[in-house]
């Protein structure tokens, strides 16, 4: 058996997976060695995920983890390797970025750009097999353009500065049951405000039927798409007709919530939309599945 997972900011996704294909799906809180240091990774893991799947492990062994996950830079993977071999210490650990796992999930062993749109945000050029380069993300202060961190964010601040008329003001206080204050609490003074903020942006959601929400969400992924794909498909700024056939793909919460708006923007700039998906881990099981070895 393998253990896959598809983890960013707010929750992970691990798939046990057999030889047979067979699977089972359980969720635990977000990993982010960014916001965690490897004791608080390793202790939710041991707190959430082995009493979830424990149980099934007696089936066969567990020769291999494979874990894609938001923050997993070059400098930041040993402090999630550790963790993880910390709880599995039969098993191979392979630690990636989630830019890589979506890009396997979404496209396979197809060229193509793979996008992630969720609590964070993220894009690369991927070759088939790995990523050739990306844009950075820069997260939700700097960049994170089309994720649910920046949409609550944008949402907040046009709502507070009453940019967006009174009405939707109230409903939105009186639908999260608060207040200016209590905003400012929370991103200032409570941890992961990225999370709050993209709890928020589910008010746009439910409003989308409103201009003004529309017009919010088409500039948001707006945004994403000048300022991230683009550059996967174009020389000194000149469009490269040897890249503009390839598909964008897109995985995460937002892409799906927002699917209309996010195709409209995407048809406005001429790109070819591949798949959409929650999340990679179908496409995931179908790539790892010649990595497990039928064991007893």
């Amino acid at each position: 058996m393998v253990l896959i997972a598809d983890s960013g900011s707010t929750k992970v996704h691990w798939c046990l997976l057999a030889a047979n294909g067979q699977s089972s799906d359980v969720f635990t809180d977000g990993i982010n060695p960014f916001f965690q240091t490897s004791d608080a990774m390793r202790n939710s893991i041991s707190n959430q995920l082995l009493p979830q799947i424990g149980h099934l492990l007696w089936a066969g062994k567990l020769t291999d983890v494979f874990f894609y996950g938001a923050g997993c830079t070059p400098e930041k993977i040993p402090f999630v390797e550790k963790a993880l071999q910390s709880v599995f210490r039969a098993s191979e650990v392979h630690v990636a970025s989630d830019m890589l796992g979506a890009a396997r999930g979404l496209l396979g062993k197809q060229k193509g750009v793979a996008c992630i749109l969720g609590t964070g945000s993220g894009s690369c050029f991927y070759d088939g097999e790995n990523i050739g380069w990306s844009v950075p993300s820069l997260g939700y202060i700097l960049g994170d353009e089309g994720s649910g961190a920046v949409l609550g964010k944008r949402l907040v601040g046009d709502l507070l500065k009453n940019q967006l008329g009174e009405d939707l003001k109230q409903q939105f206080f009186e639908a999260y049951e608060t207040s200016m204050a209590d905003v400012i609490e929370h991103v200032y003074r409570q941890p992961f405000p990225n999370r709050f903020l993209a709890k928020l942006s589910r008010f746009c959601a439910d409003h989308i039927q409103d201009e003004r929400i529309h017009k919010l969400v088409y500039d948001h992924f707006q945004d994403f798409v000048r300022r991230n794909v683009q550059q996967y498909y174009e020389v000194d700024g000149v469009e490269n007709p040897e890249t503009m056939q390839m598909p964008v793909a897109f995985s995460g919460s937002i892409a799906c919530y927002y699917r209309g708006v996010l195709e409209e923007v995407m048809d406005d700039y001429g790109f070819q939309i591949g798949k959409i998906m929650q999340d990679p881990i179908p496409g995931l099981k179908e790539y790892h599945l010649a990595d497990v070895v039928p064991t007893t």
